[in-house]
């Protein structure tokens, strides 16, 4: 038997990779599958069924296909609709892969179809349990996702999921395995540990929401308390993942399409794309096209795309190195983008060669930043998350969380300087760059942002540890 964890950190995903005795089962996999097929060809094995956890919201699963290009069957747990041909399975079914068993277990509460598979080795021992957004380390999936498709309250689905967890999975061995769906980072919890692996022990022991004394009610109001608002693309991916989406191959043929300056420009106007710049922040100031957006590609891509652009119908086009443009196009649609149309050819050199206009983004070290505050009164705007700001922040700092930028404008002046920062230089760069696109012209960016301001002499707030915030 082998189970691989196969962890995409951009995404904060697990998918996951059973063989056994010439037969493949594959957990959330990715909406790029060849990796799986060439893996189960390396080993002359046949894959056999595809598990979705459940409908996922903050990604596009691979599972169509996978299912087209293998013929494996496409499993969910009990009350799943999907618009393709698949098995929904009962709870307890059982299903067969080589010499081991993979058992599906209906947990409900993060979404109404939310499944947990229990993998029974070769000696039939329960082993490990695939647990989707059911069960994090550290956490539990939030139960606000799915109101409106269960028509409940979120108050109603944490209730449920409170009771899958306490019938389902705590009663399940301490030295099984957890393999959950996502780790720190997603969006689909609060508060998930680093680890992406631990034992089901350990989580009882230490993970809030599994204590055992522990009353629905408290659990309901735990679960629920201090939920941000969740990004906007999210119900778009569920509509892909249940109803089907186009290959992943015809994505990357109609995004990997080299322009001319002239041609990116004509097509930038006659499809009312948005241009993303996804190169490194740093030659992002040096020099963008006026207007066009950033975010780079060696951050958290993807995900604040969605975050960002709401709409995965939204046409884009891409200024980006070459050698990067099928991972810009893979990783946007994992998250639905799939309307890549083309890619300024010979980048941001080919454009500035061409004559056209060139903006810049004034970027200063902290060092500057400390001197400048101290001789006058500029606002200053931290654009990290909600939790960050609480726990320690620069005296005096407004706080508009990027996310959530577009919604907040009317805070920013629109005539005097003004500082943005966040906690390493990544995130204010794509605030900067939101904002001079709507205007705001003297928004100044602090480089290496929290970070490097700590190392300065700017008063700050007292650290609060964010397990003691309420």
């Amino acid at each position: 038997m082998k189970v691989e964890q196969i962890y995409t950190g951009c995404l904060a995903q697990g998918a996951y990779y059973i063989e056994s005795n010439g037969e493949v089962a594959i957990i959330d996999p990715l909406r790029e599958v060849d990796d799986y097929i060439r893996a189960a060809n390396k080993n002359n094995a046949q894959i056999k069924y595809i598990f979705e956890t459940h409908f996922h919201a903050d990604f596009v699963s691979g599972h169509v296909t996978l299912a087209e290009k293998t013929g494996a069957k496409i499993v969910y747990g009990p009350t799943a609709q999907p618009d393709f041909e698949s098995i929904v399975a009962t709870d307890g079914q059982i299903f067969q892969i080589g010499d081991v068993q993979i058992i599906a277990l209906h947990t409900p509460g993060h979404t109404m179809e939310s499944t947990t598979y229990l993998l029974r080795d070769e000696a039939g021992k329960d082993h490990c349990i695939f647990s989707g957004d059911t069960l994090f380390l550290g956490d539990v999936g939030r139960p606000d996702l799915a109101q409106k498709a269960a028509s409940m309250t979120q108050e109603e689905l944490a209730g449920i999921l409170f009771d899958s967890l306490r019938n389902k999975i705590m009663p399940l061995a301490d030295e099984l395995i957890v393999y959950p769906g996502h780790g720190a980072g997603s969006a689909c919890g609060k508060n998930m540990m680093q680890e992406t692996v631990d034992t089901l022990g350990n989580q009882k022991q230490m993970n809030y929401a599994l204590r055992a004394d522990m009353t629905k009610e408290e659990f309901v109001k735990e679960v629920t308390d201090g939920l941000a608002p969740p990004p906007a693309y999210f119900p778009l991916n569920v509509a892909m993942n249940k109803k089907g989406y186009v290959s992943i191959d015809k994505v990357l043929s109609k995004g990997n399409n080299p322009m001319t300056p002239e041609a990116f420009e004509a097509a930038a106007n006659e499809t009312e794309a948005l241009i993303i710049d996804v190169r490194n922040q740093t030659d992002f100031v040096n020099g963008f096209i006026p207007r066009n957006i950033f975010i780079g590609l060696n951050g958290n891509f993807a995900p604040w795309v969605g975050a960002m652009i709401k709409d995965v119908n939204q046409p884009l086009l891409l200024v980006i190195d070459n050698d990067k443009i099928e991972e810009a196009i893979t990783r946007l649609s994992r998250v639905g983008f799939d309307n890549t149309i083309g890619f300024l050819q010979g980048g941001i050199e080919a454009w500035r060669a061409s004559g056209r206009e060139i903006d810049t983004l004034k970027s200063i070290p902290a060092e500057t930043f400390a001197n400048d505050i101290k001789e006058n009164d500029n606002s200053i705007f931290d654009v990290r998350k909600d939790g960050e700001y609480a726990a320690e922040h620069v005296d005096g700092a407004k706080h508009t969380s990027l996310e959530f930028i577009n919604d907040h404008l009317a805070a920013f002046p629109k005539d005097d300087a003004f500082y943005v920062h966040c906690a390493g230089g990544y995130r204010s760069v794509i605030a900067a760059s939101i904002l001079k696109s709507r205007g705001f012209h003297n928004v100044i960016d602090v480089a290496g942002g929290y970070a490097a301001i700590k190392e300065t002499d700017v008063k700050r707030t007292d650290y609060v540890c964010p397990t003691t915030l309420k």
